[in-house]
């Protein structure tokens, strides 16, 4: 007898990156120095293929973390929907996720870093960009902005 569950099926490396874009947040998973593992949601930015730009306050536990290993692991989800399957008697979900490694890197060119936040504007407050110059000149020296230069290629995994 045939079973009639839907397996997961794996994606791209194209599939997974547009994963990365359509997800209202990313995961960052990093170690602490302890060894002990740290993972928390970021607002995350494509730049290309390979290239990731996120942006936080110039402290915390991440920079610690990525100081001490700059090697880090990404994750997304950009569609998750619980389903019962009244005629399986079966609880499952459909997604679409993606994970990806990576190096981090904290961006000090003040080119760069612009064009990173203007890459996260665009992404998640396109409607309000006729401020962005006024907010830059305001906050770009307090403003801390990591690169991430994917290191292998971006895996998904979708089940519909």
């Amino acid at each position: 007898m045939k079973s009639m569950r839907k397996a997961s099926r794996q994606l791209g490396s194209d599939m997974a990156l547009e994963i990365f874009d359509k997800a209202p947040y990313t995961t960052i998973s990093m170690c602490r120095p302890t060894g002990i593992p740290y993972g928390l949601p970021i607002s995350l930015v494509r730049k290309d293929k390979s290239t990731f730009y996120f942006h936080c306050a110039d402290e915390g536990e991440k920079i610690d973390c990525i100081k001490y290993n700059p090697i880090v692991s990404l994750s997304a989800v950009s569609k998750c929907t619980p389903v019962f399957e009244s005629e399986k008697i079966n609880y499952t979900e459909h997604y679409r996720s993606a994970i990806a490694i990576g190096r981090c890197e904290q961006v000090n060119d003040n080119e760069e870093k612009i064009e990173a936040l203007r890459l996260l504007c665009e992404r998640f407050l396109p409607q309000y960009m006729e401020h962005f110059e006024e907010a830059i000149s305001r906050s770009l020296d307090i403003t801390t902005v990591f690169r991430i230069t994917l290191t292998e290629p971006p895996v998904g995994k979708c089940k519909q």
